[in-house]
């Protein structure tokens, strides 16, 4: 059985994992109407998978006979300077959620959750993969300076991503 504080927070995460999702979806759809399809996919696979990060919380609350509430949340930005501005806000977004992942632990920890702390690691583990995805964007973004060849080529790459939904061996 889950704490009700536990389950609070893990709530809580389930907005912001929402949230985040909206987020990459509005950019998206702000990166379309520029004319980058590929970077707008790259942003469409990281609004699938934070909507698996926020399903496999929320299922997690009702295994632990919890009760999994979804809440309402703010309204993402619409419009960005430029596809480096939107990079360098995925980056600073995933350093915010590793914040809010580290702080679940912390919880987990506090109240000697040892099944939480197992469950939360995935998420731990995925932080860094995220961090180290949304960096990289960054800088081949700040390498291309402003060359249009430059933009084309990362365009193709990142649309060249695909979504793939965690194994049950990585849940």
């Amino acid at each position: 059985m889950i704490s009700k504080n536990m389950e609070g927070v893990l709530n809580d995460q389930v907005t912001a994992e929402f949230y985040s999702a909206h987020l990459y979806l509005a950019m998206s759809a702000y990166l379309e109407s520029i004319d980058l399809p590929g970077y707008a996919n790259w942003m469409k696979v990281q609004y699938r998978e934070e909507v698996t990060h926020a399903e496999k919380i929320f299922e997690y609350v009702i295994e632990r006979d919890g009760r999994a509430i979804v809440k309402a949340f703010e309204a993402p930005p619409i419009n960005w300077k430029s596809a480096l501005d939107i990079s360098e806000a995925v980056y600073a977004h995933e350093h915010k959620v590793t914040g809010l992942i580290n702080n679940l632990m912390d919880v987990a920890i506090s109240e000697k959750d040892h099944a939480a702390q197992v469950f939360l690691q995935w998420f731990i583990n995925e932080q860094v993969e995220e961090e180290a995805s949304a960096k990289s964007v960054v800088q081949q973004f700040k390498l291309l300076g402003d060359s249009k060849a430059g933009l084309f080529q990362i365009d193709r790459e990142l649309g060249q991503r695909v979504f793939t939904p965690p194994t049950e061996a990585a849940n």
